[in-house]
């Protein structure tokens, strides 16, 4: 079934909206609207949305990528925490009789039972235009709940998904690259620069997309203590590993359990958590486990 082709996307029709609705933009929110077609169609290919996909979308703002989304999908679940901003989405929306607008703080929708009552079981794609100050949490809600997801595309500061993707050894390697890495792969498919937006942000932005894994890369038996190892060996990430981990004892890995994982694992005792690969870390949790078990 075709449907209509989308209208915003363009200043032009964007600042129509907004001046027919008088919205005021709110710092809060972090509200950021995307005023280029050439990126909307980026991040949809970059998506690769077929008819046969539902999305869920994170902060449609006024609709702008939500048309492209609906032009392309099978059905859209669109999720804005600003009510000013849903009579306008039921206005750019009209057209589309495979959207579900839902005014709540995405934070506290149970997104998992969404996707599964919405899509029947199936994995969804999610697809979002995020807020700079909350990117971080939205992400690794999404893989700590273990949303059912294809992959996950969004735009977000430039510098983030730089993190999200590097590796050992580099300055902006830390917690963040090692979970997204365990859950998906991570490829930044377009850099955005500020003009791209309404208002303009101070940084620039890239879409990246996160292909989920069905297994993680690495097997772990206690994902939780893994999650807590890599937290607390990046807290203070000048220190060495030993000492990282020797400063929170609920982790129960003192100073000397580290040295002996490390020492047969091959590693100096001097190891920062900088140092260490996904695979390392995993091979630390799970040695630290075992020990756990038989103290």
């Amino acid at each position: 079934m075709s449907r209509p082709a989308p209208t915003l996307g363009n200043p032009q029709n964007t600042i129509e909206i907004l001046n027919k609705y008088k919205f005021v933009f709110q710092k809060k929110y972090g509200q950021n609207f995307l005023i280029d077609p050439h990126v909307l169609e980026k991040i949809i290919r970059a998506a690769q949305i077929t008819e046969a996909d539902f999305v869920v979308e994170i902060g449609p703002g006024i609709g702008t990528m939500t048309q492209y989304l609906a032009a392309s999908a099978k059905g859209v679940a669109a999720i804005e925490i600003d009510r000013a901003l849903i009579p306008i989405l039921q206005d750019t929306l009209s057209a589309y009789d495979n959207v579900t607008v839902i005014n709540e703080d995405v934070m506290k929708v149970d997104l998992k039972k969404l996707a599964e009552e919405m899509n029947g079981g199936k994995p969804v794609k999610i697809v979002a235009n995020l807020p700079y100050y909350i990117t971080t949490p939205i992400i690794m809600g999404l893989f700590e709940n273990h949303v059912p997801a294809k992959s996950i595309t969004v735009m977000v500061q430039k510098e983030v998904a730089d993190r999200m993707q590097v590796g050992p050894g580099t300055k902006d390697y830390g917690a963040l690259s090692l979970a997204v890495q365990y859950y998906a792969e991570p490829e930044i498919v377009a850099n955005v620069p500020p003009n791209c937006f309404m208002p303009r942000p101070n940084v620039g932005s890239a879409v990246i997309r996160l292909s989920v894994y069905e297994e993680p890369p690495v097997k772990v038996k206690d994902e939780k203590l893994l999650f807590a190892i890599i937290r607390a060996s990046f807290n203070q990430r000048r220190k060495t590993l030993q000492n990282g981990l020797g400063h929170v004892p609920e982790l129960g890995i003192p100073k000397e359990m580290t040295v002996h994982i490390l020492e047969e694992m091959g590693l100096p005792a001097s190891v920062r958590g900088e140092a260490l690969t996904l695979e390392q870390f995993a091979d630390f949790a799970n040695r630290a486990a075992l020990l756990k078990e038989q103290s």
